[in-house]
């Protein structure tokens, strides 16, 4: 039933004044009226280890993951996990080596890197372009996956759920890190706690239909009947293969995806820089355990909701306005079952994760905007205040763009059976490889530099598009071998064509890029062109005995979990 009952109003009116009281008074007990730039914007030593894994958490985990990793749970099953699963193992890598080195080197935003090892060229190119990125890809995406979401559950007009999220992202935001950061404790709780609510009913409905009782029943009747979804690697005959391409997500272009994401990406990493290494590798390898965690909250209930499609419900609830099956409704359908107050818990929880996501892009936005662009192209002397005030201006433009995205162009990119997270993934993979590449070599080989990071950034894309477009204009039969997917287009002049999956795509754009890289920079070399490698010893990648054997088990219960659903 699509509405909300009095009693989830009420629930979900506590979750709100909780986390809306809370906030407040952090901000309150926390705020300093001379508080500088970098404070507001990192809340420089003041996020604890357990409030910046959650942070992380609560700031990936969103409508991407609620609604569309749900949706690909229905149609590909537990192969999707591998974003979660692959992502706790990339988390230790970051913060064994990543971590350190923005600390060493005092980075607190990715175009500072870039600007402190390359030069302000690369810096002003790249702030741009992941203000393109957050705003147009992930800001939009959240709001209309989101509400769509929202809406599905409690029947309120789309537009209003809309307003309404980005309304309430503001409201934490304009906070500033330290309210985010905080926040982020209680939205992590509330939404695993609702999370298994819905996750618990997809199981007990599934044994109940076959006329027994129990979570663990429920799986098994799970796996049985739908055990085509339950595979981790998927073979080259797969209709899923395009998607995640086999052995890939392994050994090749998914380690691309998370390095990027948890390691080059303001949004995530922001929430480490303002504190210590103990304290940023304690909270990374925190947001690591939770990671393992997600799939029973966002995966499963999709393929739940795959096997009561086919025994017969949500037939009407899971089709668009078009008539097409569409597979981002499968979240919000289970959870349309859940009793008075379990709903409105469910609901808090949908609403927690992509809130806390909106609030930390706008705030990476805002920062990205103020202290890289704002305070070193257009007014270098701004005083911290002018820029606090600035950034809180930025957060309002940057989710008012938001909005007007998503009710333009939200349903033409994300709607009508087209799952959502794989158009997040694949999107962002146009820029991921050439960012990447960029990264790493500026971390590690003192010798690349600007003109090459530049080819990076932009051969990069250029590369991506070309690999993607290439299939219509050439055929590529010959590649079928590898794996390659046979596609149909509308042409008759070319009759066998092969689509590269963009993961393996991303991974040939990564090797293209670093030896381009490697080129130009020893063409600059030997024009006598010096580069500023950064302040790294052996010394920075120790680690505790505590963090490695909190990394061993996380890397083990990974190796054990591929092992059981391969």
């Amino acid at each position: 039933m699509k509405t909300l009952s009095t009693g989830d109003y009420a629930v979900f009116f506590v979750y709100f004044i909780i986390v809306s009281l809370y906030g407040y008074w952090i901000y309150r007990r926390k705020h300093n009226a001379d508080a500088t730039s970098k404070d507001y914007f990192l809340a420089e030593g003041s996020l604890t280890w357990w409030a910046i894994g959650a942070s992380l958490i609560a700031s990936n985990i969103s409508a991407e993951q609620m609604i569309g990793m749900s949706g690909s749970g229905f149609k590909m099953g537990l192969a999707i996990s591998a974003y979660e699963w692959m992502a706790a193992a990339t988390l230790i890598v970051v913060a064994v080596f990543f971590i350190p080195i923005y600390l060493k080197n005092k980075i607190f935003t990715m175009p500072q890197f870039l600007h402190q090892r390359y030069n302000g060229t690369v810096a002003m190119v790249m702030a741009i372009f992941w203000l393109l990125l957050y705003i147009v890809v992930n800001l939009m995406s959240i709001l209309y996956l989101g509400a769509l979401a929202i809406s599905g559950i409690s029947d309120i007009n789309i537009i209003y759920c809309i307003v309404g999220l980005a309304l309430f992202a503001i409201f934490i935001t304009l906070g500033g890190m330290k309210v985010i950061g905080y926040t982020d404790v209680i939205q992590v709780f509330v939404l695993i706690l609702g999370g298994l609510v819905a996750t618990y009913l997809a199981l007990n409905l599934i044994s109940e239909k076959s006329g027994t009782t129990g979570l663990l029943n429920g799986f098994h009747i799970m796996r049985s009947e739908a055990s085509d979804h339950f595979n981790m690697i998927f073979k080259k005959d797969n209709p899923n293969y395009m998607d995640l391409p086999g052995l890939s997500v392994l050994i090749g272009g998914m380690w691309i995806v998370n390095l990027n994401y948890w390691g080059c990406n303001q949004y995530i990493t922001q929430r480490a820089l303002g504190a210590n290494l103990k304290t940023a590798r304690g909270g990374i390898l925190f947001a690591a355990f939770l990671k393992l965690l997600m799939p029973v909250i966002v995966v499963l209930p999709g393929i739940a909701a795959y096997l009561l499609y086919q025994k017969g419900m949500f037939h009407q609830e899971m089709l668009s306005s078009k008539g097409v099956l569409d597979v981002n409704k499968a979240y919000p359908s289970l959870l349309n079952l859940l009793p008075s107050g379990l709903k409105g818990l469910s609901f808090a929880a949908l609403t927690a994760a992509i809130v806390a996501s909106l609030a930390g892009k706008a705030n990476s936005i805002s920062t990205i905007f103020t202290l890289d662009i704002y305070k070193k192209a257009i007014k270098p002397d701004a005083t911290d205040k002018q820029l606090v005030i600035l950034g809180k201006y930025a957060v309002v433009v940057a989710m008012l763009l938001g909005v007007v995205l998503s009710l333009i162009v939200g349903e033409t990119l994300m709607g009508e059976g087209k799952q959502g997270f794989q158009y997040i993934q694949e999107y962002t993979g146009f820029v991921s490889p050439g960012i990447f590449a960029m990264f790493i070599l500026g971390f590690f080989w003192k010798k690349a530099t600007s003109n090459a990071a530049l080819f990076a950034t932009i051969g990069g894309f250029i590369f991506s598009v070309f690999f993607k477009l290439l299939p219509r204009f050439m055929d590529l039969s010959f590649l079928s071998p590898y794996g390659f997917s046979k596609i149909a287009l509308q042409d008759d002049k070319v009759t066998k064509l092969y689509e590269i999956p963009f993961i393996d795509r991303m991974g040939f754009v990564f090797i293209l890029c670093v030896v381009g890289m490697i080129i130009i920079s020893k063409i600059d070399q030997a024009r006598g062109i010096k580069t500023q490698g950064l302040e790294i010893d052996a010394s920075m990648f120790k680690t505790s005995r505590a963090f490695t054997a909190g990394a061993v088990l996380v890397l083990g219960i990974i190796v054990a979990l591929y092992s059981f659903f391969w």
